[in-house]
């Protein structure tokens, strides 16, 4: 099962010190009560709440860490895509996986996969065992429907105010955090449907 995706930045942020990252988009999926202890399940909700948001940020510390490292290794400049061009952007992107021991900040060990695309980071993360290519695939998927239909790489993108859809993809291609094994045809017709929904 996946335990969430991720929209956040990778670049700096003028309002961020170099070492943040910044949360544009995130959903958790299923509830991660066998993970709290004693003393975190007598918190209110807004303090669960809160937990979990500096969960996720934890998350995106980390992967924003990992984009650089693998950014300066490759050497390769940054080229700023144009909006009509998220094709080529999502060609040119950085991936890998980064494993998150027990912890930090999840309670049992999980993955974290992420694809660097420009300033922005995608991530889902799963647990140990889940087939790390199907969940790359989703992925990429996933990444080039929120390029593609929301623009996400053009000045002022609306990504927040796009959350709904970005939701209704999800629940498409990653109904309740489950990774679906798809056959050409079925994938077919999802991407036919996506594509109806987003073009609305």
């Amino acid at each position: 099962m996946v335990r969430c995706f991720l929209i956040h930045t990778v670049c700096p942020v003028s309002a961020l010190s170099s070492a943040e990252s910044r949360i544009l988009y995130s959903r958790v999926f299923g509830p991660d009560e066998a993970a709290l202890t004693e003393q975190q399940r007598g918190l209110s909700a807004e303090q669960r709440r809160l937990l979990q948001r500096e969960k996720v940020a934890v998350v995106a510390r980390q992967v924003k860490s990992a984009v650089y490292l693998c950014r300066e290794a490759s050497g390769r400049a940054l080229l700023e895509a144009v909006p009509g061009e998220e094709a080529l952007a999502l060609q040119d992107a950085n991936s890998g996986v980064v494993r998150l021991r027990a912890g930090e900040p999840f309670s049992d060990e999980t993955s974290a996969l992420w694809l660097g695309v420009q300033s922005l980071g995608f991530t889902l993360v799963c647990e140990p065992h889940e087939n790390l290519l199907l969940a790359e695939g989703t992925l990429c998927g996933l990444t080039r429907h929120c390029l593609e239909h929301l623009h996400m790489l053009g000045q002022g993108s609306e990504v927040l105010l796009r959350s709904n859809r970005i939701d209704a993809l999800l629940s498409r291609l990653l109904p309740h955090g489950q990774l679906l094994f798809l056959n050409h045809r079925f994938a077919q017709s999802l991407e036919k449907e996506v594509t109806a929904y987003m073009a609305k």
